[in-house]
Formats: structure tokens, sequence, C-alpha cells
């Protein structure tokens, strides 16, 4: 981090768990979908497997997992979420700018002055699955989150992240833990 500027990339959709969930959903959902056309056409020797009702009930949640998947896949390949985070500390303005789907407003772009920003907060959140972020809370009271929620950070490292912006903001931190 310099003294004048900081800019941090942030990965979107193109990350472990969102490959790994498309292809249990291709693997699945096509194995489902073979299954319920061959209770159909009786191509093997499936006879446990009726096409009414079971066969259709494969096809239908087969389907529903390769449509899944295909969605899955157009975010992985057009790059949902990712961008970056930049703060810009002698104009006094951060920058938040993420890519969406493909169409008219294909970038989200984002600007706050450092004027009004009111304070940072560190969101964190227990349970089966613990998540962090780092919100900027605007003197209007919305709450602009800067990271993605799939972006695991240790909690330590979150905090060292708010604690440094919140005294390159020159504002306070407020951590607030949700169950």
């Amino acid at each position: 981090m310099t003294n004048l500027s900081f800019k941090e990339n942030i990965i979107g959709s193109r990350n472990y768990k969102t490959i790994s969930v498309m292809l249990l959903l291709f693997i699945g959902g096509g194995s489902f979908f073979f299954i319920g056309i061959e209770s159909y056409f009786k191509i093997f020797d499936f006879s446990s497997i009726q096409y009414i009702p079971q066969g259709i009930l494969m096809l239908f949640y087969g389907t529903l997992a390769l449509t899944f998947g295909s969605y899955l896949l157009l975010t992985l390949v057009w790059d949902v979420g990712s961008g970056y985070n930049q703060i810009l500390k002698e104009e006094q303005i951060i920058y938040i700018v993420r890519k969406n789907f493909p169409g008219k407003n294909s970038f989200y772009f984002f600007s706050y002055p450092f004027k009004i920003i009111k304070q940072i907060k560190l969101l964190k959140k227990d349970g089966l699955n613990p998540r962090t972020n780092i919100l900027l809370v605007l003197k209007d009271k919305r709450e602009i989150p800067l990271y993605p929620p799939q972006f695991l950070l240790k909690p330590t490292e979150m905090e060292k992240k708010a604690i440094n912006l919140s005294n390159l903001l020159k504002v306070p931190v407020e951590t607030k833990t949700v169950s």
C-alpha cells in the first residue's frame, strides 16, 4: 500500500467453489437426465426404474441441474463479480468496480468521496458457515460491502484490512457479530 493510492483486485465467480458446484451439477444432472431418458427408451436394463413416475421425475431433476450448471458455466465464462476496489488518497475518493452479466450494464462503477463515509463496519457471521466482510457505512446510513460473499479471508486478516482502511479514511471501526 502506498501513501497515495491502493488498489485491490477482487476475484469474482472464477473460484474453486463455483467450479466444483458446476461440475457436480453437470455430472449429477447428466446422470439423472440420462437415466430418465433411458427409462423411456429402455436401451439398457434398468427394469427397476419405470418411466412413470420415476423416469419423469429423474428427467425433471436432471434438466433442472443441467440448467443451474449452465448458469454457473456462464458466470464463470463472463467472470461475473470480479473487479477491484481502489482508494485514491490524494483525490479523497473510493472506487468500487465489478463485472456484471453482458449487456447494457456490464460493469458496476461506484465512487464514494471520503467526506460521505461515516465509519467502517467489520461484519462477522458465526455459525456453520462463518463469514467476515468489511462494509463502508455512509452518512445516509447505506452500507456498501467491499468484498463479495465468497471472498473468504481469515477473520484476523479482515480485521487488519478494516483497521488499515479506517486509518486511511480517518473514520472509526465498528465490529458487529451476527449469529
